[in-house]
């Protein structure tokens, strides 16, 4: 076999040619190839990376087509910071880039470091996500943006790049289902939706804590006249149990979604 190449087969008999190279007592797998020169390719490839002072640059992956780009950034990182990552992870001095592709990178705190070295992201109709005790959970939800977000009207990012996930750049706009934060001329106030077959508005309120009760009382009245739908309700935690069962009764709802309420539990 030529340097770095393992003959390897398949359950079904089938030979296929895997590709290997230590480097500082760390024994990497560079994947499995149909043929020993392919396999070999890579090898020469990452032994070349590995041994080369050429700064790390996106531009670099198309330089190595027998490696996997995830491969390419785990190499250099290796190289470069001596700690070996599976996942496509670059550190740098105080954030690190997660290749999504070629192309694509996402810039996080040093502080998600340990969690993303262990959860692969994935992409699925657009939306990123890790698997996580079997369960796909999404990345924004690590910011506390609540499952179907709308960009720029629940959260927003500071510098405009949506590819720089680090805290700093993620704000959060309205942190409450069903909650809008809009300006008027008094100042900001929280405007409230509840969506049945489209949206109803249940109300503009003067504070975001109020507005999430509202909300709650919406839901509370929706399930009470039969419309049984998965809603997410508001935990609230800025009143005490009685506060907020005293602010729950004085809250008004629109007269229009109570009107909407009543006809459809008369025709249901």
């Amino acid at each position: 076999m030529l340097p770095g190449v393992y003959l390897a087969q398949k359950k079904n008999g089938k030979i296929y040619y895997r590709s290997n190279i230590t480097y500082q007592n760390k024994h990497i797998s560079l994947g499995s190839f149909p043929t020993e020169n392919d396999a070999h390719q890579a090898y020469l490839d990452a032994s070349h990376i590995l041994q080369s002072s050429t700064p790390f640059s996106i531009t670099t992956f198309s330089q190595y087509p027998s490696l996997s780009y995830d491969k390419l950034v785990s190499l250099y990182n290796f190289r470069d910071n001596h700690i070996y990552i599976k996942t496509p992870i670059y550190l740098h001095a105080s954030y690190f880039s997660y290749y999504l592709s070629p192309s694509e990178e996402l810039k996080f705190d040093i502080d998600d470091l340990f969690f993303y070295s262990s959860h692969r992201i994935l992409r699925r109709q657009g939306h990123l996500y890790t698997n996580d005790y079997g369960m796909q959970v999404s990345l924004f939800s690590r910011y506390g943006i609540k499952p179907y977000g709308v960009l720029n009207r629940d959260y927003r990012f500071v510098n405009g790049d949506s590819m720089d996930l680090r805290y700093s750049n993620i704000e959060i706009i309205s942190k409450y289902n069903g909650v809008t934060a809009i300006s008027t001329a008094s100042g900001i106030k929280y405007r409230v939706f509840i969506h049945i077959n489209g949206n109803y508005k249940i109300g503009t309120y003067k504070t975001e804590p109020h507005a999430a009760v509202a909300y709650n009382k919406a839901v509370d009245l929706a399930l009470a006249h039969g419309i049984h739908k998965n809603f997410m309700q508001n935990y609230v935690t800025e009143y005490s149990a009685k506060e907020y069962a005293d602010l729950y009764v004085k809250t008004k709802i629109s007269a229009k979604y109570l009107d909407y309420l009543q006809h459809s539990s008369i025709s249901g």
